[in-house]
């Protein structure tokens, strides 16, 4: 679904990302790993064509990605963001034909998706009014919603208490099921183990350890992923990482 070739970034003498090469497998959840600062959101911002890589490039589908196949890209970025006086029925429907659905199909697949995550209630209702998490869940839905074959999520789980996290998860491994690619980038290590096929940890705008998930714990046996991820940022950049940054 997705190749990323010698990809490579700098802002001024800062270099953001150095010589990247990943690859991201069709159906699969791939986990896009990292300390803060490692250079993730960087790379996300390159595949979602926000910026431009200073070198490399990215196939979508076996072709150099273009902007028309951003509209195949379903993208939740870690730094949210609403119209906070709109109604959420309003917003969502306005978002949703941004990414080309019309108003009857949108607001036919938003009904559903409201009442699967139980906020049928708060249609009309202003965004103000909701919670952080009941926002997110907002989000997450105008985000899926017109169907892409490729899904980007940043940080999915922030803010959602355990309930509504397995709420999440089960979604995702839906959507997977159903076809769909999926990035994720997250912090939470419990997450990566329930749900990727494949991963990345990127450090210090280097990949440093990259495989399937089953390859990685084989070439660490009886360590933690979190134990794994610790000690290759460290082994690779020994002064770069804490135990929190992973965490």
């Amino acid at each position: 679904m997705l190749d990323i070739q010698h990809i490579s970034k700098s802002y001024g003498s800062f270099k953001a990302l150095d010589d990247i090469s990943l690859h991201v497998n069709r159906g699969a959840i791939f986990g896009l790993l990292g300390p803060n600062g490692a250079g993730k959101s960087t790379l996300i911002r390159i595949i979602n064509r926000i910026s431009m890589p200073d070198s490399g490039s990215v196939f979508f589908d076996g072709h150099p990605m273009t902007d028309d196949d951003v509209r195949m890209v379903g993208y939740l970025p870690e730094e949210r963001g609403l119209y906070k006086k709109m109604r959420v029925g309003e917003q969502a429907i306005y978002l949703a034909r941004l990414k080309g659905l019309s108003y009857h199909e949108a607001a036919e697949r938003l009904r559903e998706w409201f009442s699967r995550f139980d906020i049928t209630d708060w249609w009309n209702r202003p965004v103000e009014q909701l919670s952080k998490g009941m926002q997110q869940k907002l989000q997450f839905i105008v985000t899926v919603l017109h169907r892409p074959p490729l899904l980007i999520f940043d940080e999915p789980f922030s803010g959602f208490d355990p309930v509504n996290a397995a709420l999440l998860k089960d979604e995702i491994l839906s959507l997977r099921d159903e076809g769909a690619t999926v990035i994720f980038s997250t912090h939470n290590m419990a997450s990566v183990e329930e749900l990727c096929d494949d991963i990345a940890l990127i450090n210090a705008s280097h990949v440093v350890l990259q495989g399937s998930l089953d390859e990685v714990r084989r070439l660490h046996p009886g360590r933690s992923l979190n134990d794994i991820f610790i000690r290759t940022v460290r082994d690779a950049h020994p002064s770069s990482a804490s135990a929190n940054e992973v965490q």
